[in-house]
């Protein structure tokens, strides 16, 4: 029975903890080997090979599954909203009598029908609000990413990633994304915001990135506390 709790209550740890983690937004290969490409029997030579071939005066760009281009980050995105609302409402109401009221019993008549007898009502209902959010990201580098499928389009899926340790501190870069051909510049660059579908995720493992996360447990809690 021991054993049962003890394996149930790691059970559960761990299940905290992987929900107290965000999935990554990278979910797609980030690399590929070059594909051999399919060809006729025919060999027109020893010079032109129509598998591989690149003409002379071609920008020598990414094309096959396999080949590379950099992509240059420069991301920036800005988002802003405000409102304001108000709302007021007033009412009163007086009332005042003199006199006899034959329908009203004698234990209420006395308090209404004296010469000063008044009764009154007010009311006030005011309501404002006001609320503003203001978010902005801002992300500029580079990486180098590997063709990892070419679409039946002629448009290319592209994926790669870049790691950096330093005192056992890794910073991890991923990227994945569908480009145009057509929008690759010289040098065989091409921009993400010319990137579809783009996953850029940057993360980091070690004792900094530990110590400048929220806890799993207070993560958990912190979702679901009701206030």
């Amino acid at each position: 029975m021991n054993c049962l709790r003890i394996a149930v209550s790691i059970s559960l740890i761990s299940l905290l903890a992987a929900c107290a983690n965000p999935p990554s937004v990278v979910t797609g290969p980030i690399t590929a080997k070059p594909q051999p490409q399919l060809v006729s029997n025919e060999n027109p030579g020893a010079i032109y090979q129509a598998n591989s071939a690149r003409l002379l005066f071609e920008e020598r760009t990414a094309k096959f599954i396999g080949d590379i281009l950099t992509i240059t980050i420069e991301e920036t995105l800005a988002a802003s909203n405000k409102s304001d609302n108000a709302a007021n409402r007033t009412g009163s109401l007086a009332y005042q009598t003199t006199g006899n009221l034959p329908i009203i019993p004698k234990q209420l008549e006395k308090f209404i029908t004296t010469s000063d007898a008044s009764v009154g009502f007010s009311g006030n209902n005011d309501m404002k609000g006001t609320g503003a959010t203001n978010n902005t990201n801002t992300f500029r580098g580079s990486i180098t990413v590997t063709v990892v499928d070419r679409l039946a389009n002629g448009n290319l899926v592209v994926g790669g990633d870049k790691q950096i340790a330093v005192n056992n501190q890794v910073n991890m870069l991923r990227f994945t994304g569908v480009i145009n051909p057509n929008d690759i510049k010289a040098g065989n660059v091409i921009s993400s915001t010319k990137v579809a579908d783009a996953r850029i995720e940057q993360t980091g493992v070690g004792a900094i990135a530990d110590a400048t996360t929220m806890g799993w447990m207070q993560r958990f809690f912190l979702n679901v506390l009701p206030f």
